[in-house]
């Protein structure tokens, strides 16, 4: 029964210690808790990642002051705010996209095999989504049959600009 208390006091400790240095060094927070959580999170005009990431285990650190965010997934309705972050506090933001009626077929598949799963992939400059939930034959992007530009841009390092076109049960990989 000790341990657990003192397990119980060391979390307690590392939390207050954690608050304090988020004080001390002028960081804020920024949790979602947006439905659909795959919907991408840009803070600023800058992507930061999928919107279930910022739910409960994980948050974004900026600056104190005021923010513009951006909640984007294609197929629903884009949401902006502007969110006031306090200096040391965690700011919460909670939105439910409304859904767009669905695209036409008939359909081919696009997938995105690269080595960084959260790299922003763009369709003719939308965002769609991030690389890692279109990057196996299990895991594909269904546009309608057209031509398409793709920009799949990691955190770090080049992006990867594609023309393509998608054709009607085919998958096209860009890389």
């Amino acid at each position: 029964m000790k341990l657990i208390y003192q397990v119980i006091g060391a979390m307690t400790l590392l939390s207050a210690a954690s608050a304090l240095m988020a004080q001390q060094t002028g960081t804020t927070f920024l949790k979602t808790n947006v439905n659909p959580g795959r919907a991408g999170v840009f803070v600023d005009g800058k992507y930061v990642g999928p919107a279930g990431n910022f739910r409960i285990g994980r948050k974004y650190a900026l600056p104190p002051g005021t923010h513009q965010v951006k909640l984007v997934d294609p197929r629903y309705e884009e949401v902006s705010t502007t969110v006031e972050l306090k200096e040391g506090k965690t700011t919460k933001l909670a939105e439910t996209l409304k859904p767009l009626p669905l695209p036409k077929g008939p359909f081919g598949a696009l997938r995105t095999p690269v080595p960084e799963k959260y790299a922003a992939v763009y369709i003719n400059d939308k965002f769609y989504g991030h690389a890692g939930e279109f990057n196996n034959s299990s895991q594909k992007l269904m546009l309608p049959v057209g031509e398409y530009s793709v920009r799949v841009e990691p955190s770090s390092g080049a992006p990867i600009n594609q023309k393509i076109k998608i054709e009607a049960g085919k998958t096209v990989l860009v890389h």
